[in-house]
């Protein structure tokens, strides 16, 4: 054994190069192929090299309960919870005698508000009920009111939503300090 194997980090269990063990002159074959100034050899434990799944670098598990939550059940749950604000505003209308004209924002005041309390109240929206999803926050504390409305103001703007990092969390979230996982 030559003395750059002796001095050369153990390789990361989350290697996904495949080469658990497999070493090219001392350096890990992931950092050779990538550069000696990536990953672990550098301290940037942030580097998209070390990141194996959404949500690891936040501490959440691979799958499972807990997991970050997948594009999919995201759009269906917020599917879900326009259709109710929806449904809710015409059955009032109906109720009162009002006549709905398109461009009318109270579907999306109604949509405003069921986010705003539920997700401050519960940590959930219908959708996500039904979806099996929740929004908690990154440092395990409730959502609150205050946090679920700084969300819900970004996510009506509908931009910060749709700008998501390699976490799956959307500018709402990230000012939010939430994640949407899997309950």
């Amino acid at each position: 054994m030559g003395m750059d194997d002796a001095r050369a980090p153990n390789p990361s269990p989350h290697d996904r190069t495949g080469s658990r063990g497999k070493r090219r002159g001392g350096v890990r074959a992931r950092d050779a192929a990538h550069g000696a100034g990536s990953g672990a050899a550098s301290g940037n434990s942030d580097s998209p090299d070390n990141l194996v799944y959404p949500g690891e670098r936040l501490g959440l598990p691979r799958t499972g309960s807990g997991s970050v939550a997948g594009y999919g059940r995201r759009l269906g749950a917020l599917f879900i919870d326009w259709l109710v604000a929806l449904l809710t505003v015409s059955f009032i209308a109906a109720a009162a005698g009002w006549r709905l004209t398109p461009g009318n924002l109270w579907p999306v005041a109604a949509f405003g508000v069921e986010t705003w309390l539920l997700t401050a109240l519960l940590g959930l929206t219908f959708g996500k009920r039904m979806l099996g999803l929740r929004v908690v926050r990154v440092d395990g504390q409730p959502v609150g009111p205050l946090w679920a409305l700084v969300r819900t103001a970004l996510l009506l703007a509908v931009v910060p939503a749709l700008l998501w990092d390699r976490d799956y969390r959307g500018l709402h979230d990230k000012a939010a300090q939430t994640v949407v996982v899997r309950s």
